[in-house]
């Protein structure tokens, strides 16, 4: 009897298993892990934190479970997830056992209040590369520990083979595939964010292209360009906050999603990013320039639309003389740039 009892649950979770390994896209992958062991462990919150090669958490997912029955007794569950962009007020305590994850390289508990906070660590190869986090008043038996544990590996394992295929080989960015799910993600958020806080999160989409890339390739070779593009992935990556997204989007260009809190304060980040490509010293090549251009991301505008404005904007920092920034709103009340809309509702 006890060993159907121990077993009646595993068709569900290899069910639960399958569900993650059917997903194309990073984050929801994050939420059907959360989904998945919440039930497990018993509890009805879990928490993802997703962190940097330089161990900084980037974002971060918080997962809740509440119950109900319906008049005629039956339970009903309803789920939640909260994603969070940036590290402010953790708790101290999740702050220490992630810190000791870390240097421990292991899972680990420790007491909050009357209950346990687990901390496990979610690995990418040998490298960290998030948390999973959770609270409840006991330990785990060795088989919860053995369940969490084998979830987990298959879901690292799986993360690392889907993340790699949305980046970009030479530079490590993500690539336009993963560029297309993050701006109709985050297109999707802001739409159903309530009006106060949509007009709080202002996002800004920038498109950068090297400029006169092809005399580069044609004077030094293309092993040249390739490392030139590597440097200024680089220089890029260094130069922008750890909560800003950036992407290879082909050839040499690349795209920048960052938050900001009005024009004037974006395009301080534009101008940072092109100011840090041309003061950099390349091998050979010397100075290499950016031109860019950038549009705000808004729900009344949809994706595909918010970065063929950004695109536009770019040419007119190319047709002005390069190695400048401009933004796309400020073209047209100026004349420069005429409102066109897309055809298509398709976003990508």
């Amino acid at each position: 009897m006890s060993t159907e009892r121990a077993a009646s649950p595993l068709p569900s979770m290899l069910k639960k298993l399958g569900a993650i390994t059917a997903i194309r896209d990073t984050q929801l992958v994050e939420q059907s892990l959360l989904r998945t062991l919440a039930p497990i462990v018993g509890v009805l919150e879990t928490s993802l934190y997703r962190i940097s090669s330089q161990y900084q958490i980037t974002h971060i997912l918080h997962h809740s479970r509440t119950g109900s029955r319906d008049s005629d007794g039956a339970e009903r569950i309803s789920e939640r997830i909260d994603a969070i962009r940036n590290e402010t007020n953790i708790d101290e305590h999740i702050r220490e056992v992630i810190d000791n994850v870390r240097l421990l390289g292991q899972a680990c508990h420790r007491r909050r209040g009357e209950g346990l906070l687990f901390c496990y660590p979610l690995r990418s190869g040998e490298q960290q590369s998030g948390y999973l986090i959770f609270e409840r008043g006991h330990v785990l038996t060795p088989m919860e520990e053995a369940v969490i544990t084998g979830v987990l590996r298959v879901y690292s394992n799986y993360y690392a083979l889907l993340d790699s295929s949305q980046r970009d080989r030479l530079t490590g960015l993500h690539n336009r595939y993963a560029m297309e799910i993050s701006l109709e993600r985050l297109w999707e958020e802001l739409s159903a964010a309530p009006p106060a806080q949509a007009r709080r999160d202002c996002y800004w989409l920038g498109v950068l292209d090297i400029d006169h890339f092809k005399s580069i390739n044609d004077r030094f070779g293309h092993v040249i360009g390739d490392e030139i593009l590597l440097l200024v992935s680089r220089v890029l990556g260094k130069t922008l906050r750890r909560t800003d997204l950036l992407f290879r989007y082909g050839g040499e260009e690349f795209i920048a999603i960052v938050e900001a809190g009005d024009r004037e304060a974006a395009g301080l980040l534009f101008e940072r990013l092109r100011t840090a490509v041309g003061a950099y010293n390349y091998p050979q090549v010397g100075q290499v320039t950016l031109s860019g251009g950038f549009s705000m991301v808004s729900t009344t505008v949809l994706p595909k639309s918010v970065l063929e404005r950004a695109d536009r904007a770019m040419y007119e920092a190319k047709k002005a003389g390069r190695n400048r920034i401009r933004h796309y709103d400020t073209l047209r009340a100026q004349g420069v740039l005429e409102e066109v809309e897309s055809g298509s509702i398709t976003l990508f």
